[in-house]
């Protein structure tokens, strides 16, 4: 017996070293593409330092450089395709790059038209990385000499396998720098705890800010509770415009509320917009209505009622004896004229 309990651990053994040797040999999962990108750890000035993205700066006409890590995590050979990407902010405030779209006039397709153009990978931009390998890739960044100053948003992109990753570089072109922000067409939808504020930020400067905002309101019998100032989870790019919206529990039920936001971003100045709007309960506004539309009915009925209940003359109403009027005769009349 104890000899046939050891054959069965043995076998539970060796099929538990089975399962792992076969998980560990598997292909990567459908979420998991099975290699990554990454910059290159360190710089000249920080030697090992781990980097969430490129930090690039320098003068109109100079060539800068920078290396992208790319790590195959699989059991098969990838080969990984390399572009620059303009960059910009989605409606709703995410950051994101211009997808490699078709050919256009005097422009090869998936060229891109800002920062993202000035990206070269001479000729790595085509990378075959072998298993369980990780390979850096040179590239340089050229800033045209009349490029402007401030803030060009713009990331490298690495294909692979039908997936794509984007890694930022976030360069700055040396020069003056504004900025610069205002918001528009503020309104309020909802109302109660569901209350949200809706409103437009523009970024008129030429650095990328990080906005914080701060909400004020007032009603009729003053003020109502706001939101203090707090960071915005969003980071506006030079010359791009969001459309946000902020929740507002303290949004009364039923007033007429004016709300005045105010937007701060460091080194610009502060950006205020307002709206106005009455805040009725529809179920309030629908219940009115009915009591209203009730009484009108109510009223019409007890008009009718009335006019019907008025006194008509019939004709045994009248007097015994009494006759009726005798028909005035008509007048003679002379033709004159007429034989006689």
């Amino acid at each position: 017996m104890r000899v046939l309990h050891t054959f069965r651990r043995l076998g539970v053994l060796l099929l538990a070293a089975t399962a792992l040797y076969a998980a560990g040999a598997a292909p990567a999962a459908a979420d998991d593409p099975g290699w990554t990108a990454e910059p290159a750890a360190g710089t000249a000035a920080r030697p090992g330092a781990v980097r969430p993205y490129f930090y690039l700066s320098g003068t109109p006409g100079t060539v800068l450089e920078d290396r992208l890590a790319l790590v195959n995590t699989t059991d098969r050979e990838r080969t990984v395709t390399l572009r620059g990407a303009d960059a910009y902010n989605t409606a709703d405030g995410a950051f994101a790059v211009r997808p490699a779209g078709p050919a256009a006039e005097g422009r090869s397709a998936g060229a891109a038209h800002g920062a993202g153009a000035w990206i070269s990978f001479g000729a790595g931009a085509t990378v075959k990385i072998p298993p369980r390998t990780r390979a850096v890739v040179p590239f340089t960044v050229t800033v045209p000499p009349a490029s402007p100053p401030g803030d060009h948003p713009a990331a490298v992109v690495a294909t692979a396998s039908g997936h794509e990753v984007g890694v930022r570089i976030h360069l700055r072109v040396s020069g003056p720098t504004l900025a610069a922000l205002t918001v528009e067409d503020v309104a309020v939808r909802g109302r109660g705890p569901a209350a949200v504020v809706a409103y437009t930020l523009v970024n008129r400067g030429n650095v990328a800010l990080a906005p914080e905002l701060a909400i004020h309101a007032e009603g009729l019998l003053g003020e109502v509770p706001g939101r203090g100032a707090r960071p915005l989870p969003v980071e506006l790019l030079p010359g791009q415009r969001v459309e946000l919206t902020e929740p507002w529990p303290g949004a009364p039920v039923a007033d007429r509320v004016r709300v005045a936001l105010t937007v701060t971003a460091p080194g610009a100045a502060p950006a205020v917009g307002s709206g106005t709007r009455w805040l009725v309960p529809w179920d309030l506004a629908g219940w009115t209505g009915l009591g209203l539309l009730g009484l009108g009915g109510t009223a019409a009925a007890a008009l009718f009622l009335v006019r019907g209940r008025r006194p008509r003359r019939r004709a045994s109403d009248d007097a015994p004896g009494d006759e009726p009027p005798a028909p005035t005769p008509a007048p003679d009349h002379e033709l004159t004229g007429a034989s006689r």
